[in-house]
């Protein structure tokens, strides 16, 4: 199967070439819930969850990012439906992560709820990951200095013994929780990409990739969009794959990742 193309067909179409255990690493948003309109196009999730499963690799991981509607009062819930239905297929939960937005426009409130702000984005791993490069750039309170305390312990005696000084490292490791900017030049500063009517932040991808993968190591995006899960992975030296359904969206992608192509020796 060729790599580090866009396949414009369903994505079932494309996962069907595919072998078993072949993807290192999915990261993916899928039209949920009709907040958007794709081009008419909509999704079968069990037949697609179903051979994600198949053709990610033993420790190979799938980000879903997703959120919930609001239909006649309630949220739809779907994004739990999604994932406990992709535990069915075998994967784990590995962790629950929020994508914290932070819009450049208004927030819309109503008098009922609270703005949303934020989508999940669901680490689904097949068997244990077999990569993990968790982000450390969190700035530490004391980073830097040998401890934030005179820490002590009391011995049975009653005497007080000091205890040995801790060095607190400069950066901790990131929480679950990333907050992004979104909006023209902070999602990205591609101006073709804003064709498209939905699309995560390059950094969310970029982040994702960092952490789940290595070099050489495969990215597939199973709803390629305008490709950002493409540009980020070629950008740290990953193949990737994209499948994109739209003719349109296909060619917004395919403008959009090509100068920054030219710019590697990887293809």
């Amino acid at each position: 199967m060729e790599i580090n193309r866009i396949y414009n067909e369903s994505n079932l179409e494309t996962m069907k070439r595919m072998p078993d255990n072949y993807i290192d690493l999915t990261v993916t948003s899928p039209p949920y819930d009709d907040l958007r309109d794709y081009n008419g196009y909509s999704f079968p999730f069990e037949e697609i969850a179903f051979q994600l499963f198949r053709v990610t690799k033993i420790g190979g991981v799938l980000v879903w990012v997703v959120g919930d509607a609001v239909v006649n009062g309630s949220e739809t819930g779907s994004s739990f439906k999604q994932v406990l239905f992709f535990k069915e297929c075998g994967f784990n939960i590995h962790d629950t992560m929020i994508y914290s937005k932070t819009p450049s426009f208004p927030a819309k409130n109503g008098d009922k709820r609270y703005s949303q702000a934020f989508e999940y984005m669901f680490i689904l791993s097949k068997g244990s990951p077999k990569t993990v490069n968790l982000l450390q750039d969190r700035k530490n309170k004391w980073g830097g200095h040998q401890s934030w305390g005179n820490a002590s312990v009391r011995l049975k005696n009653g005497e007080i013994k000091e205890k040995d000084k801790i060095n607190v490292q400069e950066y901790g490791y990131r929480f679950n929780i990333w907050e992004y900017a979104t909006g023209k030049g902070n999602t990205t500063r591609d101006e073709i990409a804003f064709q498209h009517p939905a699309m995560f932040p390059e950094k969310l991808a970029e982040d994702h990739i960092l952490t789940w993968s290595n070099e050489n190591d495969l990215v597939y995006d199973c709803f390629g969009g305008s490709g950002t899960t493409a540009k980020m992975a070629n950008k740290w030296r990953r193949n990737w794959i994209l499948s994109e359904i739209s003719s349109e969206y296909v060619e917004i992608a395919k403008k959009r990742i090509e100068p920054y192509l030219s710019q590697t020796t990887l293809f």
